[in-house]
């Protein structure tokens, strides 16, 4: 398996735990994604499962929704406790979507700053990309300048979705 780590988010308390030991493959995920379309944005969902195809189906299905798997550790036995935040969803609603598909980096960056230049302080920008390298891309311009990357998800096979809110 390989990922046994933590995040510094594990160190809240799970809002609900389910234990799905003894349930093959693709059980547990579906029953993660029954409690967690239940849970408010941001809460965390705690997975108890021993199916070893439990960590490949979560982390396959979390890079096509904005959930995230904030992380995983050993448990008794051959069970595994994987930590899953609930996501943003549709809440998020954009002032202006930015479909860039077919353009390479920067490119992505240099039209999303241009339209965020002439947006108002506080309105969201949707970037939609379909460049590799955006995905780093984007956390590093928003890591230096005065946005705010409030989601980011891979919404279909080499498409990445960014919501960028104009801090200042």
């Amino acid at each position: 398996m390989g990922i046994a780590h933590k995040d510094p988010d594990l160190k809240a308390k799970p809002t609900i735990t389910l234990d799905l030991t003894g349930l093959s493959c693709p059980a547990p995920l579906l029953g993660a994604k029954r409690v967690l379309d239940d849970l408010d944005s941001g809460q965390v969902l705690l997975l108890v499962s021993d199916c070893p195809g439990t960590f490949d189906d979560l982390t396959a299905w979390v890079k096509h929704t904005d959930h995230d798997l904030i992380g995983s550790e050993k448990g008794e036995g051959k069970r595994t406790r994987y930590y899953l935040r609930r996501g943003h969803g549709s809440a998020i609603k954009a002032n202006a979507v930015l479909d860039i598909r077919g353009v390479s980096c920067p490119g992505p960056i240099i039209e999303a700053k241009k339209l965020l230049d002439a947006m108002q302080t506080g309105e969201v920008l949707q970037l939609i990309s379909s460049c590799p390298g955006s995905p780093e891309d984007v956390r590093a311009w928003v890591r230096s300048t005065g946005l705010e990357l409030m989601a980011a998800r891979d919404s279909a096979r080499d498409v990445h979705e960014f919501f960028v809110r104009k801090k200042k």
